[in-house]
């Protein structure tokens, strides 16, 4: 695994992290009877998970064997 790659997976737990803190931290106010949770934990895990796949290079573009065989024809 590259430095980049290590450094978006790192980035990948810390924004998780974010999401989990953001999703457990304690209601303050007098609307404490939903409970815990947010939209914006929600959206943090979403981008957390996204930039993970990324890092673990699940995006990544991989030609198929008909793909190569048709570049290869192609260059002669």
């Amino acid at each position: 695994m590259t430095g980049p790659r290590m450094i978006e997976l790192a980035a990948a737990a810390a924004i998780l992290g974010a999401g989990v803190w953001f999703y457990r931290r304690p209601k303050i106010g007098a609307d404490k009877a939903d409970g815990y949770g947010s939209q914006g934990a929600v959206i943090l895990f979403v981008i957390g998970a996204i930039l993970g796949v990324h890092a673990l290079g699940g995006f990544d573009y991989h030609p198929t064997q008909g793909e190569l065989e048709s570049m290869k024809g192609r260059d002669q």
